[in-house]
Parts: structure tokens; sequence; C-alpha cells
């Protein structure tokens, strides 16, 4: 479609409940290697609400790709890759365990390109959390729908990434932190999770790792290094696939009030850059 036809989802809107209980709490620490104890009684850490509001289609309505089939909140893409691309956080207040928790997105924005590889479809989708005391997140999340790579084209070089981290971590993406955290996220989409698949009708070479959840190493990997800092915003741009084939490493560096963070693949390149401010 062109941009002008998908002008019809735009303002789109949904509403969703919930309440942070401690269970998944317990479980992603214990995903990430974390003590949870003292986890479940503080605040919701950055980035964790995305355990909360999952999907849950039935499974008559999940698609091929193991994502709910096109066309219910999000505009119905035809392209057969979709990734999460990045986001844009602003943390306002701080959400306790046991609170009721509700979120109002919005389509914000669909933009149509033709790209290196072919056809490309952004779709930006607002986000606003809120407990009984008003709203503690506004995010917004870009989504990114492109089609399969063409058989024999070159493929794009991804930037380098910076060397000159102050703290850093090897990662090992096998594939059980994955599957782990796809049911910790309710993620059916099996590029996290079936390696034939991945292989065969997606073309990578390995189980690709979240997004989402490389995002989440960074903001982790800076609160170890630095207990006490507080995260007010959070922005974050994905640069390159990162797979279950080989470790990656999250580093960072603190400059003031702000935290430079990326991921760095295992032939250097760039996977992830993003960007922390501290109250």
């Amino acid at each position: 479609m062109a941009n002008s036809e998908w002008s019809q989802w735009l303002g789109h809107t949904a509403e969703a409940a919930d309440t942070i209980t401690n269970a998944p709490l317990r479980l992603m620490a214990a995903a990430l290697d974390r003590d949870s104890a003292a986890i479940e009684r503080e605040p919701l850490r950055p980035l964790w609400h995305w355990l909360y509001f999952l999907p849950g289609e039935r499974q008559s309505n999940i698609g091929p790709d193991g994502h709910p089939r096109r066309g219910g909140f999000l505009p119905p893409v035809s392209l057969p890759r979709r990734m999460w691309a990045g986001g844009r956080l602003k943390f306002l207040k701080p959400l306790q365990p046991g609170a009721a928790i509700r979120r109002l997105s919005r389509i914000e924005g669909i933009d149509s390109k033709e790209g290196r590889s072919g056809a490309l479809v952004f779709v930006k989708v607002a986000h606003e959390i809120s407990d009984a005391g008003g709203v503690a997140i506004r995010e917004e999340h870009d989504i990114v729908y492109r089609g399969m790579p063409v058989p024999g084209a070159p493929a794009a070089v991804p930037p380098r990434a910076p060397t000159d981290e102050t703290f850093a971590r090897e990662i090992v993406p096998d594939p059980v932190l994955l599957f782990r955290y796809s049911a910790l996220t309710f993620n059916g989409h099996r590029i996290h999770y079936d390696r034939s698949y991945v292989t065969e009708e997606e073309g990578y070479p390995g189980l690709v790792v979240h997004g989402p959840l490389i995002a989440t190493l960074l903001v982790e990997q800076l609160q170890l290094a630095h207990p006490a800092a507080k995260v007010a915003s959070f922005d974050f741009k994905a640069a390159s696939p990162l797979f279950d084939t080989h470790p990656f490493t999250v580093c960072g560096k603190l400059e003031g009030s702000t935290a430079h963070l990326w991921a760095r693949g295992p032939e250097g390149q760039l996977a992830m850059q993003a960007t922390a401010r501290l109250a």
C-alpha cells in the first residue's frame, strides 16, 4: 500500500489492564541470572514493564510466523519479516509490585519506503502506562516490516561498534535464554526458537536474539556498573541482528548524567545503540 492508503489505521487505539505480579519478576531475574529477592520488593526495573500486557492471542489466530495474524490493532502489512526496530521511553514515576496498571496504545505513524533491500514499512506505536496515581511510562515503539532477502544479493554491512566502553559484559545467547525470554513475554515469533523455520523460511543464519532482550541487557549492565543510577529516559535503535551462533557484548560508558550504551557483535559490528538519561 502507498502511505495514503494506510491513513485509515492512523489513530487506532487499544486498551489493556494488568497487575504487577511477582511471578514474572522472579522468573525474569532467573533468566538474567539475578537474585530475585530484592527485585520483587523494589519498584519495577526499567523495561521490565514488557513482562506485562502480554498479547494472549488464541491459537487459531496465530499466523505462520508465530505472530498473531495481521490486521487486528496493527495494520495488515503483508511483508513477511517483522522486527522490533527501536523505541523511546520516559520513566515519569516508579511502578510498584502489586499495582494495578493500564496501558493505552495508539498507532501514531505508518510510513512505506523503498530501501536497498526492497520495500519497508515502519509503524510507530505510542503507549501510555498508568497506575492509580497517573501516567508512569510513556513509550514510542518502532516496528519495521520488510521482505525476504533477494537470493545472491550482498548483505548490508553494519557500522563498527565503539570500543571505548568503561563497562561491558559478554552475553552467550544460547537457545535456552532465548526460549525463556520468549516464554516470559509470550512471544510466539518463531525466529527466536524454531531453528528450521528461521534458517529455511526467513534465511537467517541462526536463532535471532530479541531486540527487547538486548535493550534490557544494556540497561541491566548500566545498573550493575552504576547501582545508584536511576533511568529517566531510554532511547534505543537496532542496527543489525544478533544470533545464537556467537556471543556478543553489552557495553557502555557514563558521561555526566548520560549513559551511552551499545551491543557489539562477534565481528565488531554495531548491533544496537542506546542512550539512557539519568535522573
